[in-house]
């Protein structure tokens, strides 16, 4: 994904908040999705990131996609608490939570979607792999072939369990 070109320095300001961010207390992983949910900001028309302050989007970004990933869970690595998020990247918390809920509503970040999940934490996130068959809703990775890979066309799953390389583990 490109950013459009009048959009290019507002990105530019806000990367140079969430990359350090990343690289000292979260991981690469965190860092492609959150740029990549910068770019999509860029992209938007108009694109909201326009106004506002760029330490405020990028501490937005941060929470809305570790909250999508648990971040704010003890028993998750990396993990802070939201109030340590908010004091380490310099915007108030409640700010930050109000920032993230507009986030998450405009690029539909949740829990449920594969596109904003850390890839180490696909396999164990039992909610991205929810579909309904014939009104009951079922784990795809139990379904059968030919469904997988139907459930995966239909854009329901990330990829077809079934034909996911052993050798490459899950993520971890």
């Amino acid at each position: 994904m490109s950013v459009p070109k009048n959009m290019q320095s507002k990105y530019d300001e806000i990367a140079a908040l969430i990359t350090p961010f990343c690289d000292e207390f979260l991981n690469d992983e965190y860092k492609a999705l959150c740029l990549h949910a910068l770019e999509k900001l860029c992209r938007k028309r108009p694109s909201p990131l326009l106004s506002g302050r760029a330490r405020t989007w990028a501490g937005g970004i941060l929470y809305a996609v570790g909250q999508a990933n648990f971040l704010f869970d003890k028993s998750q690595t990396p993990h802070m608490k939201a109030s340590q998020l908010a004091e380490r990247i310099g915007v108030g918390n409640s700010t930050l939570s109000a920032k993230a809920k507009e986030l998450q509503k405009m690029l539909k970040i949740n829990f449920y979607s594969a596109e904003w999940a850390l890839p180490s934490l696909m396999e164990r996130n039992p909610l991205i792999w929810m579909v309904q068959v014939n009104g009951y809703v079922m784990d795809a990775r139990s379904l059968p072939l030919e469904a997988q890979i139907l459930c995966y066309e239909k854009g329901l799953i990330p990829y077809v369990p079934a034909l996911k390389d052993p050798e490459e583990g899950d993520g971890e």
